[in-house]
């Protein structure tokens, strides 16, 4: 599971403990119209939330009254007819039948230890790459196909942009706002709200936003963070900690965030042709087509695939629309002794 899918689940297994303490106290009609809702959002929350439910029935029978008193278990203890170690867990029924009272106090203290620190904050013991949480937030997950794009408003009024193959769970609290990107690219606008924070977690990036416009790029290798408008804070987050170290970048800059690399500065960026996509097209000035073809790939049904090495590093410019496969296939075939193939699976880029 990559560290992105952990901390997903981390949110959802803390959500899901959050609503198994709602449910023990009693739901009203509107919570447990929220609740049936949360459970029909994915499949993952109903198998947190089984999970849950099947650890504190297993804690509530460790927690089950001992036959012998405390006093017997002590007589027990200082008996010196056997003084062979027992084993810690039973190898047959009759086997653990005869050891119980020898491991059940230190079982039931154990358990009540858990139900009673443990259960109701059970969201602490994930990692701590998560930032905290409150227990009343709101949980919605997007996610765009292939070729797809979608815009998505949220109940503060911020708008999340989703490009092509790109999943994000959000999560609104009392105290803050977290986006998990869990992959692809998405633009965030957000609205301004001095009481809670605004954070995208990208891999291993922290951004922090308070009003702003900026689009998160989530890697195989490294996370890119461009800054339309505003300003924002990125930190950097490692596989064992939550790094508070943060680096500003202002509107016209980029920063490129890999894992245990923490990068010195940002750049310029040209923010007008990163965020192009939100117009559905892709612009290029001057870059090889190897890096054309693959952003075209982003998009196309059908991938693009250059057969003839030299042609990787052709530079050529223009604006490109995502959706119009053609549109491409007739530049490219305008180009000096460049040939397009098209096949079932593929488009083949060739060079006499």
């Amino acid at each position: 599971m990559s560290t992105n899918e952990q901390r997903v689940r981390g949110l959802i297994a803390e959500e899901s403990a959050d609503w198994f303490v709602e449910n023990r106290a009693g739901l009203n009609t509107e919570q447990r119209r929220e609740f049936t809702a949360w459970l029909k959002t994915s499949p993952v929350h109903v198998e947190e939330y089984l999970a849950i439910t099947a650890l504190a029935q297993n804690l509530r029978a460790a927690c089950e009254p001992a036959e012998e008193s405390c006093e017997q278990l002590v007589t027990l203890a200082r008996g010196e007819e056997d003084t062979r170690m027992p084993s810690l867990w039973p190898l047959t029924p009759a086997a653990g039948r005869e050891i119980r009272s020898w491991w059940q106090p230190i079982a039931v203290a154990a358990s009540l230890a858990l139900l009673s620190v443990g259960l109701v904050n059970l969201g602490h013991y994930w990692p701590n790459t998560q930032p905290s949480i409150s227990g009343d937030a709101t949980v919605l997950h997007f996610q765009s196909q292939h070729g797809e794009q979608q815009t998505h408003q949220l109940a503060d009024h911020s708008v999340i942009h989703l490009n092509t193959d790109t999943a994000v769970t959000v999560r609104f609290g009392n105290k803050e706002r977290l986006v998990v990107l869990e992959a692809g690219e998405a633009v965030f606008e957000v609205a301004h709200d001095a009481r809670r924070a605004f954070r995208v977690s990208a891999g291993s990036a922290q951004v922090v936003a308070i009003g702003t416009k900026f689009d998160v790029q989530l890697g195989q290798v490294a996370t890119l963070v461009t800054v339309a408008e505003g300003r924002v804070n990125v930190g950097l987050t490692s596989n064992t900690q939550f790094t508070m170290r943060y680096l500003q970048l202002g509107a016209g800059q980029q920063l490129r965030v890999a894992e245990g690399d923490w990068p010195t500065r940002p750049v310029a960026a040209d923010v007008e042709r990163t965020t192009a996509w939100l117009h559905g097209q892709i612009k290029f000035n001057n870059e090889p087509l190897v890096r054309v073809t693959s952003e075209f790939n982003r998009y196309a049904p059908t991938p693009f695939d250059i057969t003839t090495r030299a042609l990787q590093d052709l530079k050529i410019s223009g604006v490109f629309a995502t959706d119009d496969t053609d549109a491409f296939i007739a530049f490219l075939r305008s180009l000096p002794g460049v040939h397009v193939k098209v096949t079932a699976t593929r488009m083949l880029v060739s060079q006499d």
